[in-house]
């Protein structure tokens, strides 16, 4: 819990300067940017070794395509972050905390677990069989550390630099996730491919080994993490007793049992249907069921004072008040289009590369175009965004990365007439790459400038499960969705996905102040009249922004 003196209500926000080019350049040369491009690199390396690397593995292993897509669900965690991030804002490690500080205790105890997780699943055959439990458990552990590895170094970045230099660190650590997701992608499908396995020839050996070096390469994050400084924090916080902080995770832990329980036992109740729309909806209420199933578990255990009832509100409870008292019923809308903006190229992801391999390209083919081309057009497009989100409002760089996000998503359909086509696969690659690579810097932003530096890990961890939640449980499907239809239906499908999201980008930018960079007061420099103005007057009156909502300061330059 913290304790924030009040900040009495502001006057308008006065026009925002606007940088010059130059100057928007150098911010990336500075000393928190380059923090940021090692901890994104590590961030990126986990995600692939999950999704796409494993995907190829269990293919060459003669897995089914279903089967494959559906370990997507493995990443879930990233999804479901936001229920024990509270836990890493409340809960000190004992002592790594006084040796290294709140944030870098956790993201190096993450990363431990991130190695551990690796060398489990490399230590599984997904070819023999009953090893595909195993190997279930490894992924799993994979995506609960590296999604705990997110939420503290989204909360380092947040609380290392002001919310004018957000967008370059959103943009470096686009760019390190980018260089991580090169070396975990194309990397290991170059390790693969040289150690011996191909698919027509499956050698365990090849992907035993490069999964081996995965773990090595993490080595890099557990280095950066010992020699970066931990950012200052504004915040007073109070020290507990540590039978509070027990008493805290136990309450978690048996709520996470609960839920794992009731969403096994689920699986017997609820029929088995053959339709892929009537099965997602089972899973669906099958995963809400066993949400809630936890969510009253818990709340009886509080009850029962196994924790502080006043503990466990200002944990898990307060950090969603404070963002529904900041934006009022507004705050819904926030939450649909961070709930909806990704889901076009997120759903579109998942089987991209089964896809190709469909497509008639071998595993060397992906690894040129997608996972090295590809990857350097992302971070490309990282860059623009960065600029793009310094030099206009951010509802406005959001309206373009939309937009990009989801028509890019046509040009698959345009290679399921040209399979094996090498100028059409870098045509789509390269356009849906530096697309992504823009939606995903500004997003990250946006997401930022909406989140309270007194509950920086909570708030954050909600907005970025909410931003994958949909799309990765739709994405677990896709591989069904294209056995019942086909390709172009399946990519003219994640197009029309993104349609509503640009009118609710347009609705929330008309309604909604978001932080510092969104400045309806403005001068005629972002094309705003004097009606344009006293809207933003009347905006900021109607929604407070954060310093009128009694914000700490951030990080000051």
């Amino acid at each position: 819990m913290s304790a924030v003196k009040p900040v009495p209500p502001s006057t308008p926000k006065p026009s925002i300067e606007k940088k010059s080019l130059s100057e928007s350049l150098k911010a990336y040369l500075d000393r928190r940017a380059i923090i940021m491009l090692f901890l994104g690199f590590v961030a990126g390396i986990p995600i692939l070794l999950i999704f796409s690397s494993l995907s190829l593995w269990l293919r060459e292993a003669g897995i089914d395509r279903s089967v494959v897509t559906m370990f997507s669900w493995a990443a879930l965690g990233y999804a479901f972050k936001f229920i024990w991030a509270p836990l890493i804002d409340a809960v000190p490690l004992p002592v790594l905390t006084k040796m290294l500080g709140r944030r870098r205790s956790w993201i190096l105890v993450s990363q431990l677990l991130i190695i551990t997780a690796i060398c489990i699943m490399a230590g599984v055959n997904p070819a023999n069989e009953g090893s595909l439990f195993l190997m279930a458990v490894g992924a799993v552990l994979l995506g609960f550390s590296s999604a705990t590895q997110d939420i503290v170094i989204d909360a380092y970045r947040i609380e290392l630099a002001p919310p004018s230099l957000q967008a370059v660190l959103s943009a470096m650590y686009v760019t390190g996730y980018r260089i991580g997701m090169i070396v975990a992608g194309a990397g290991a499908l170059y390790l693969a491919d040289y150690f011996g396995s191909t698919e027509a020839l499956y050698s365990y050996e090849a992907w035993r080994n490069t999964y081996w070096i995965m773990a090595g390469v993490m080595g890099i994050g557990v280095i950066t993490t010992l020699v970066i400084h931990e950012p200052v924090s504004k915040q007073v916080l109070v020290e507990r007793e540590t039978s509070d902080y027990t008493r805290l995770v136990l309450v978690f832990a048996i709520s996470v049992i609960g839920f794992v329980m009731v969403f096994a036992n689920a699986g017997a109740v609820l029929p088995e249907v053959e339709g892929v729309f009537t099965g997602f909806l089972l899973e669906v209420v099958r995963m809400a069921v066993s949400l809630a199933a936890a969510i009253g578990l818990g709340y009886g255990l509080v009850k029962a004072n196994l924790v502080a009832p006043e503990f466990a509100r200002v944990t898990w409870v307060e950090p969603i008040a404070d963002f529904f008292r900041r934006y009022g019923k507004k705050a819904l809308l926030l939450l649909a289009l961070i709930g909806l903006y990704r889901i076009s190229d997120i759903v579109a992801g998942v089987i991209s590369n089964v896809f190709y391999q469909d497509m008639q390209f071998s595993k060397v083919d992906i690894a040129n175009a997608v996972k090295l081309v590809g990857v350097v057009m992302a971070i490309g497009g990282g860059f623009l965004g960065g600029l793009l989100a310094q030099k206009m409002r951010i509802m406005r760089a959001m309206m373009v990365g939309a937009v990009l996000a989801c028509v890019t998503n046509l040009l698959f359909i345009l290679l399921t007439y040209h399979p094996g086509s090498l100028p059409y696969m870098y045509l789509a690659v390269i356009l849906d790459n530096l697309a992504a690579g823009l939606a995903s810097a500004v997003f990250i932003a946006f997401l930022s400038a909406l989140t309270s530096i007194r509950f920086t890990a909570v708030q954050y961890s909600i907005f970025s499960s909410l931003m994958t939640l949909l799309p990765k449980v739709i994405g677990g499907y896709s591989g069904s969705i294209v056995d019942s239809t086909s390709y172009p239906f399946f990519f003219l499908f994640t197009f029309a996905l993104g349609i509503p999201i640009l009118a609710l980008i347009y609705y929330v930018d008309k309604h909604i102040i978001i932080g510092d960079n969104d400045d309806y007061d403005s001068d005629s420099n972002d094309g705003m009249n004097n009606g344009d103005a006293d809207k933003g007057l009347d905006l900021t009156k109607a929604n407070p922004n954060l310093t009128q909502t009694k914000e700490p300061p951030r990080a000051s330059e």
